[in-house]
């Protein structure tokens, strides 16, 4: 299989936190351990998730396409807590896969997006 993979945090400090950079690549190296895989690019973002234009996650996804690859990220909410969004990304026919849940239908990611969007305005409402 081949494999684009994307990251993304919301700031430099994230580095830490278990959803930083480090921590995202340690779970798609998990993820690809035992499996046939070529990772054949990588997409770095530094952006909230609330925005939805983000350059990086565009060229990912022109990139699956072109190279007919699998669009390849760590967790779901690393892709978008906004159910709008994601099922946006599902219109445009890219497959991908979300370490934290590979197994999962659209039916479910859409479950996890409305979960991760609530999430987000409570942590909103928090800070």
């Amino acid at each position: 299989m081949r494999y684009i993979c994307y990251y993304r945090v919301s700031t430099r400090k994230q580095g830490n936190s278990g959803l930083g950079l480090e921590g995202q690549q340690d779970a798609v190296k998990n993820y690809l351990a035992n499996k046939p895989h070529k990772i054949v690019e990588e997409f770095t973002e530094i952006e909230s998730g609330r925005k939805s234009k983000r350059p990086e996650l565009t060229a990912a996804l022109k990139a699956c396409k072109k190279r007919n690859a699998i669009l390849l990220v760590a967790r779901t909410d690393r892709l978008s807590r906004n159910v709008h969004f994601l099922s946006g990304l599902m219109e445009q026919k890219v497959e991908f896969v979300c370490c934290d849940n590979p197994t999962a239908t659209n039916f479910t990611l859409h479950i996890y997006a409305a979960i991760a969007q609530e999430e987000s305005r409570m942590i909103s409402i928090r800070t």
